[in-house]
């Protein structure tokens, strides 16, 4: 077996270095960046349907925003298409000066109308990203008079009910989905009222610092510098992500230096790789958790006492002792750590004994049956397998059910799953809304609401109580009474032993060749490339 596996992993590297623009062992161009990563969940490029941190760190590369967030101080916005920007006092208006000349890569100028007509098209869509606009009080009713322009330089965005204005800026700088679209450009590709999102899926209408070339999905996407950008060029002519899925075709390219920077790579490859002097290992902590869900669609799980007999089946120390270093850190709470408002972990073990009481108190004395879906991606299946084997010995027979990204994410999207190993949350912006919102969050249960970008929706977790205690602490503005809202938001999510139950918060480790400069990897995935370069 091992010399099967020896002569498999030679002939995939072999097949990856012929299929990158260089020789076996050669430097890779001086011009050019070469990325390898798993690139199984990148659906969609149009910024309206894309999901996951995979697109957003391409969607960033290709698309302006309003605003970005320094990657080394997440409270600290930076200027992007918008030069500057005040908030009204009563908190209700924001509004943003462009910058004057930019323009879009079709040679189109790019305006206030585009970006406003970028947001209408968002919330017309209704995809993934138009959850959290919505939860701002956004619709595609609303959206128009909401967020307009007043000239062609100058956006408002009034606020449809009380939030933290903060929180909108944050959300523009991070999520990708306050990209501005070339809206002449779009429109031309507009087939049956689809506000051309067939036409994005596989091509784009940016004014970033780079152009999409071409993208054949799980293979390959290369992307050339744009050379009528409006600020300085991209210090890179080109920037080639390559799909790898298997961590020791990554390590044997980044070693050779037929790549420059690796990202997914498991934690023995990347931990073999820290002796060596020509690579340098960037831990980013992220404010994304792993999680366990169960939907309340599914009846079992619809009753409490089983949601917390699952709480005590699953072995929290075991995984985070075993599986997660380098992928995650403890954590058990909704909110990501290192806030003034995170509540120390509550401290749940794994507990077969209590977890047999409780589901034979809830009916369930010798356990169901049920399924779990997850990645087939380390650390997801190894987590899964962890969880598989304790639920078991309270009598719950989990098969799991392992695939793609939208064979994962999808179901529980679509509210068709009843169990599932993931990772999500916001957490990109310094505010504890950002992580409830996503995780805990979920004001309209109905299937109709589409809520699909707020896990707490897709498990049909709803607690009316908890939503007016999240609603009421993001307009707070006395910061220690804040402080104490969102302690009782986690207090109260904890007694209602919710669908999401949180194991452990990521870390994403970024492998980069030593001569590559000023690559900073974002916490939110918005890693901006073009400041970045080659000193050889």
């Amino acid at each position: 077996m091992k010399i099967k596996w020896t002569l498999r992993t030679l002939c995939l590297s072999l097949l990856l270095a012929t299929a990158l623009p260089t020789t076996v062992g050669a430097k890779t161009p001086n011009d050019q960046l070469i990325v390898g990563m798993n690139m199984n969940n990148l659906l969609s490029l149009d910024p309206a349907a894309m999901t996951g941190n995979d697109a957003v760190s391409i969607i960033v590369n290709l698309y302006d925003s309003l605003v970005e967030l320094d990657p080394t101080n997440l409270s600290n916005v930076l200027p992007g298409a918008a030069k500057s920007w005040e908030i009204s006092e009563d908190g209700k208006l924001i509004t943003f000066h462009l910058q004057e000349g930019a323009k879009f890569h079709s040679g189109n100028p790019l305006t206030a109308e585009d970006f406003a007509w970028s947001m209408k098209r968002l919330l017309n869509l209704n995809m993934a990203q138009a959850t959290t606009w919505k939860s701002y009080g956004f619709t595609a009713d609303n959206v128009e008079k909401m967020i307009r322009a007043t000239d062609p330089l100058t956006i408002e965005i009034e606020l449809p009910k009380p939030t933290d204005p903060k929180l909108v800026i944050y959300s523009l700088a991070t999520l990708g989905s306050g990209s501005i679209l070339d809206r002449a450009t779009v429109m031309q590709h507009e087939k049956n009222g689809d506000w051309g999102n067939g036409w994005l899926t596989t091509n784009e209408a940016g004014s970033g610092p780079f152009k999409l070339d071409v993208w054949q999905a799980k293979d390959v996407l290369r992307m050339s510098r744009n050379d009528d950008y409006w600020r300085d060029d991209a210090k890179v002519k080109r920037v080639i992500f390559r799909h790898m899925t298997e961590s020791q075709a990554l390590r044997l390219m980044i070693e050779k230096g037929d790549i420059d920077i690796a990202t997914g790579m498991s934690v023995p490859d990347i931990n073999a790789l820290k002796s060596d002097p020509q690579i340098v290992i960037d831990d980013v902590s992220k404010g994304t958790i792993y999680y366990v869900a169960m939907s309340l669609k599914e009846p079992h799980f619809a009753n409490p006492k089983v949601r917390e007999a699952v709480r005590s089946l699953i072995d929290y120390d075991g995984i985070n002792k075993t599986i997660m270093p380098g992928y995650g850190l403890y954590h058990q709470r909704p909110i990501q750590k290192g806030m003034s408002a995170t509540l120390p972990d509550p401290g749940y073990k794994l507990d077969v004994a209590r977890a047999k009481t409780l589901l034979a108190e809830a009916g369930y004395p010798d356990g169901f049956t049920t399924t779990l879906r997850v990645l087939a991606d380390p650390p997801f299946i190894n987590i899964a397998t962890s969880v598989q084997s304790t639920l078991a010995q309270a009598g719950i027979n989990a098969k799991i059910m392992s695939g793609t990204g939208n064979q994962v994410y999808g179901a529980m999207r679509d509210r068709q799953f009843d169990m599932l190993v993931g990772r999500g949350g916001g957490g990109v912006d310094p505010h504890p809304h950002s992580s409830l919102r996503s995780i805990a969050y979920n004001p309209d249960n109905s299937d109709a609401a589409k809520l699909t970008n707020f896990q707490g929706w897709r498990t049909s977790f709803y607690d009316q109580q908890l939503n007016e205690l999240i609603d009421q602490a993001l307009v707070e503005k006395d910061q220690e009474k804040q402080k104490q809202m969102y302690i009782e938001v986690q207090n109260r999510y904890d007694a209602l032993y919710p669908a999401i139950l949180p194991i452990s918060q990521m870390v994403d480790s970024v492998v980069v060749r030593k001569d590559i400069i000023d690559y900073i990897p974002h916490p939110s995935s918005t890693t901006h490339l073009r400041s970045v370069y080659k000193q050889r």
